[in-house]
């Protein structure tokens, strides 16, 4: 069975969640107190591993507002589950070939706890079934199987009663297996021994570094263990021991050989996610107690769990290593036993990874995406956008805790609502998701070895046509290994590089230049970020003092294209009069084509953009043979061959 859609009621901060699609596995994201922990232990209470999470308490569960109306036998959570082929064929075997209709249940959860199944059977099909199965004559058979239900059919078969042959007793006796005769019952009885488990953990489940077993066993016999007790019992189980087994050995050896064969193993299952530090082991050292130590490591055998730093030889107490190490170590634990111990369970992670850097919040959700999602269906919450799968957005739910602004100024409140599509009006509710798209997109700016950054998409632009001529013309373009990739400018390139300084790319920089940024472009020339001669600034082919890549075009070829491409034929164009008659004292031409341009109010804004946007559209512009455009295309050559030369 799988869980397909959920709609949460009255539970805590949720009045009416709305219902949601959920898939193998579902990313709930929202903003703090917007109500994702509610959701989990809503679904959690229909059928949770631990039976002490079942109960529910009217006044803490129960919205506040609404306790006076407080009504148990509503219901608090509606879940769809969707049948698998072995589903259908244990409801198969007890009714019959085709008793399901529909190979989908509806489960409904009420506050009181009861359960209700809605479930869609096809009663004549059963009946024919029972008939078949008692092995009735022909007589019996047309008799019974006008029968429309087994009520009916049982009613029909208890008339016969002791008059009747051998069959129909057996008949009788068959239905009698089924619980009060009712296939809908008989069906029920049948799935919910299926439907599976809901396996709660936090971000405060972790392992005790320190662990006396004689206590341990003691409270696992008064069942009072914790759910860090648990993670450690489930880490002897990793080890393929028991609690039982641990306190009962007498002999050093076999204890010691049991604590190094657990290291090795957890070591080897740890280290293939986490790739914040490989230099670490995990140890095990089991002793006797000693009578000074605080109770209850004063007696019987203490379990001492110590993380080995190979470049730094010592060791370090499990629970004094970082909070994200001892969750992660804790987590996979946990879950390297879930599938041998409880089967088939849902998982619900309540913000995993909240303590982990962002890169093993990623080996979090490869763990997740590996090991869980093939044995179980997983549902977690978070506001990280590293816990996002920015290529797998058809697995985001936002969560948003709404609130209505009504006309009149008062506020309606309306709770947690879950959205069934990656959409949000509230920034906040999205951020984390436009972290992970933003991530992702900047990983993937860069799809070559040689990567040349440009300022902004119009220098792309100016670069690809110029460089598309001048190959036209058999003379030497761009070198296609090259990939053109817009930084932001020169006040980005520091932080542009570094983000990507792991991808070990071959990176040059084309920088504009202008008056006061030579100490800026000093300090990148200076860093260690970029090989030696690999900043490039547009005034060296520019031949000015101040550049930007337009200035390789050229003031006459410049106000041509802008003249084509705000399309003022039949109107004064710009001129190179009006570029001095502005007052504008840059020599960059694109500052005093903006200058003019604001002075010709019936011209459109001028966007610097849109020139080159209209030039990539329009090649035929550069294939005229004026002194001005060949100059520019010298100019652009002579920048390529610079740029080539680095590769």
């Amino acid at each position: 069975m799988k869980l397909t859609k959920a709609h949460i009621h009255d539970f805590r901060c949720v009045e009416d969640s709305e219902p949601f699609s959920l898939g193998p596995v579902t990313c709930l994201v929202g903003k703090n107190e917007s109500g994702k922990t509610s959701l989990l232990h809503a679904l959690e209470k229909l059928n949770p591993l631990d039976e002490a999470r079942k109960k529910l308490d009217k006044y803490r569960d129960y919205p506040r507002f609404k306790l006076t109306d407080y009504d148990a036998s509503l219901p608090l959570s509606e879940t769809t589950w969707q049948l698998d082929d072995s589903d259908v064929a244990a409801v198969e075997e007890k009714l019959g070939k085709g008793a399901l209709k529909r190979h989908s249940v509806v489960v409904t959860l009420k506050h009181d706890g009861g359960k209700t199944w809605e479930i869609s059977l096809d009663h004549s099909k059963i009946v024919r079934h029972l008939v078949s199965e008692a092995g009735c004559d022909a007589a019996e058979v047309e008799q019974l199987t006008a029968c429309e239900d087994s009520d009916e059919l049982a009613q029909s078969a208890r008339a016969i009663g002791a008059e009747g042959s051998e069959r129909v007793k057996t008949l009788i006796a068959k239905l009698a297996e089924i619980r009060e005769s009712k296939p809908t019952l008989g069906a029920l009885d049948v799935l919910s021994k299926r439907m599976p488990k809901f396996l709660y953990f936090s971000l405060y489940d972790r392992m005790n570094g320190a662990v006396a077993l004689t206590d341990l066993a003691n409270r696992k016999g008064n069942n009072t263990l914790t759910a860090n007790d648990r993670v450690f019992l489930s880490f002897l189980e990793f080890a393929g021991t028991s609690i039982e087994d641990v306190v009962a050995l007498q002999q050093y050896e076999p204890l010691k050989a049991k604590a190094e064969a657990a290291g090795i193993g957890i070591t080897r299952r740890i280290f293939k996610y986490w790739s914040q530090n490989k230099h670490l082991k995990v140890q095990f050292d089991v002793s006797t107690a000693l009578s000074q130590d605080a109770p209850p490591f004063n007696t019987g055998i203490i379990v001492r769990t110590r993380i080995l730093n190979t470049l730094h030889d010592m060791t370090v107490e499990f629970d004094n290593r970082s909070a994200g190490f001892v969750w992660f170590f804790s987590f996979l634990v946990l879950f390297s036993q879930v599938s041998k111990k409880h089967g088939n369970v849902v998982i619900l992670l309540d913000e995993p990874g909240l303590n982990l850097h962002g890169k093993a919040q990623a080996d979090l959700l490869r763990f997740i995406q590996e090991e869980l999602e093939p044995r179980h269906q997983v549902i977690y919450t978070t506001h990280s956008p590293f816990m996002v799968p920015p290529r797998r957005l058809e697995c985001v739910r936002t969560v948003e805790d709404v609130v209505i602004e009504e006309p009149d100024g008062q506020k309606r409140v309306l709770g947690t609502k879950v959205g069934d599509e990656v959409l949000s009006i509230d920034p906040d509710t999205v951020f984390p998701i436009q972290g992970a798209l933003g991530y992702d997109i900047s990983q993937s700016l860069f799809v070559g070895a040689d990567n040349l950054l440009v300022e902004g998409p119009s220098d792309l632009l100016y670069l690809q046509a110029f460089s598309a001529e001048l190959q036209r013309r058999n003379r030497t373009p761009l070198d296609r290994k090259w990939t053109i990739c817009p930084s932001g400018g020169i006040d980005k390139v520091g932080a542009f590089l570094s983000l990507f300084a792991g991808n070990k790319l071959h990176v040059a920089v084309l920088t504009d230049y202008a008056a006061g940024q030579k100490s800026k472009v000093d300090q990148l020339k200076a860093s260690k970020l970029l090989k030696t001669g690999h900043v490039l600034l547009a005034t060296t082919f520019a031949g000015t003092t101040e550049a930007d890549v337009e200035d390789l075009i050229g003031d006459e070829v410049f106000l041509d294209l802008v003249n084509k491409a705000l399309d003022i034929d039949g109107k004064k164009p710009i001129s190179a009069a009006d570029l001095t008659a502005t007052g504008e004292k840059s020599v960059r031409i694109v500052k005093r084509v903006e200058a003019a341009a604001r002075l010709r109010p019936e011209l459109p804004e001028f966007d610097h953009y849109f020139p080159s946007w209209w030039l990539i559209q329009n090649p035929n512009f550069l294939e005229k043979d004026s002194t001005a455009l060949i100059l520019a295309l010298d100019r652009f050559e002579a920048l390529f061959k610079a740029v080539n030369s680095l590769l």
